[in-house]
C-alpha cells in the first residue's frame, strides 16, 4: 500500500515527509470551527489575552492611589466594588445589555440612541478615548474572526465604535442568556481592574485573588440590578471618580492611560 507524502520543513531547517493523512489533518485544524459553543465564546470575550487594550486603563484606580484613597488590599477592594455597583451596573453593565438585544433585533435606531448615550455619559477625556480604543480594538477583532458582517462593521463605524457597542455585537453573536453575557462583561472588567491594584497598589498575587473573589460573590447581584434598570434610571453619576479621571489626565507619575 503507497501512501503519498511531501516535503515539511520546519522553521529549525529540518526536513521531514508528512503524509497526506497528516497534511489533511492539519489544514482542516486550521480552519475556523462551523461552530463555537457558546460557553467558549464567553470565556474568550472574558479572557485578559482579548487584544483590546484593556490592561492599560485603571478608570481612576491609579488617581486614587495617588490621592491616598486607595492603600491596601481592603481599601482596594472597598473601591472595585463600590464602582462595580455604582457605576457598572446602574450605568454601562445596563446600556450593554440593552445593546445586546438591540443588536440581536437588528434595530438600528435603539443602538444609534443608545450609543449617542454612551458618548455623552464620558466624564472626561481620557474615559472617552479609552472607550473609543477599546471599541475599535475589539470591531477590529470581531472582523479578524469573520464572525461579523459588512454591514453591521458599518453601523458601528458610523456610530463612532465604543467598548460597550462593540462588545454588545460580540456577545449578541454568542447566543448566550443575557445574564451570562453581563457577568462575562463583569469578570473580564473586574479582572483587568485587579491587575491595575495589583501594579499600582501594589498588591500580591494572593491579596488580588481575595478581591477577586469579592467581586465574583458580587457581580451576580450588579448583573441584577443592570437587568433592571430601564432608560430613565440608567446613569453613570459617579462625581469623585470623574474628578480622579480628570486629575490622573496630568498626573506626573502614571503607569496607565485612564
Amino acid at each position: 500500500m503507497h501512501t503519498a507524502t511531501q516535503m515539511d520543513t520546519t522553521t529549525t531547517g529540518t526536513v521531514r515527509m508528512r503524509t497526506d493523512s497528516e497534511s489533511s489533518f492539519t489544514e482542516t485544524s486550521l480552519k475556523n470551527s462551523p461552530h463555537t459553543p457558546p460557553l467558549i465564546q464567553l470565556m474568550w470575550l472574558a479572557s485578559p489575552a482579548l487584544p483590546i487594550g484593556g490592561f492599560s486603563y485603571s478608570e481612576g484606580l491609579e488617581a486614587a492611589i495617588d490621592k491616598g484613597l486607595v492603600h491596601d488590599e481592603h481599601s482596594a477592594c472597598i473601591w472595585l466594588l463600590n464602582q462595580l455597583h455604582h457605576s457598572q451596573a446602574r450605568g454601562d453593565m445596563a446600556v450593554l445589555a440593552q445593546m445586546v438585544v438591540a443588536w440581536q433585533a437588528n434595530d438600528r435606531v435603539r443602538l444609534a440612541e443608545l450609543s449617542q448615550w454612551v458618548h455623552a455619559t464620558r466624564e472626561t477625556a481620557e474615559l472617552r478615548l479609552q472607550s473609543e480604543q477599546m471599541g475599535r480594538s475589539m470591531l477590529e477583532w470581531l472582523r479578524n474572526q469573520n464572525t461579523v458582517d459588512a454591514e453591521s462593521v458599518g453601523l458601528c463605524n458610523a456610530l463612532v465604535p465604543t467598548y460597550p457597542l462593540t462588545f454588545a455585537l460580540a456577545l449578541s453573536l454568542t447566543g448566550a442568556p443575557l445574564d451570562q453575557c453581563l457577568q462575562t462583561y463583569a469578570f473580564g472588567w473586574a479582572e483587568n481592574m485587579v491587575q491595575a491594584a495589583l501594579k499600582s497598589v501594589p498588591l500580591g498575587q494572593n491579596s488580588g485573588q481575595r478581591i477577586l473573589l469579592a467581586m465574583s460573590q458580587n457581580i451576580s447581584k450588579a448583573v441584577a440590578q443592570a437587568l433592571a434598570t430601564k432608560d430613565e434610571t440608567r446613569q453613570v453619576f459617579s462625581p469623585m471618580l470623574a474628578i480622579l479621571s480628570a486629575q490622573h489626565e496630568t498626573q506626573y507619575s502614571r503607569l496607565f492611560r485612564s
